[in-house]
């Protein structure tokens, strides 16, 4: 089992940066595609960004590709969502997950593990 816990949510403005990070637990992280989604009040959970396990490619959805970027550090066991240009559709819940398969997926049912999520908020 792995445990993940992401941090580096908050308010920012239009047009400004976050970094978030899923801190893993337990079984390492390495062994796991990571994706991050976010859900936003009264919408259904989405597919931001992946990662395969090894890191070497990266798949993201159409709404944030160009301004979003996944990467990890199997060495820190952390997985980063940087997130630049951001605009006010983006705020929502984040959540970092962890999928057994090896190259992860863009389904949230995918996924066997899940953060908590941390929040978002971009103010125009």
């Amino acid at each position: 089992q792995v445990q993940l816990v992401e941090s580096g949510g908050g308010l920012v403005q239009s047009g400004g940066s976050l970094r978030l990070s899923c801190a893993a637990s337990g079984r390492s992280c390495s062994s796991y595609a990571m994706g991050w989604f976010r859900q936003a009040p009264g919408k259904e959970r989405e597919f931001v960004a992946r990662i395969t396990r090894s890191g070497i490619t990266t798949y993201y959805a159409d709404s944030v590709k160009g301004r979003f970027t996944i990467s990890r550090d199997n060495a820190k066991n952390t997985v980063y969502l940087q997130m630049n240009s951001l605009k006010p559709e983006d705020t929502a819940v984040y959540f970092c997950a962890a999928d057994s398969a090896q190259f992860g997926s863009s389904l949230p049912r995918q996924y066997d593990y899940w953060g908590q999520g941390t929040q978002v908020t971009v103010s125009s």
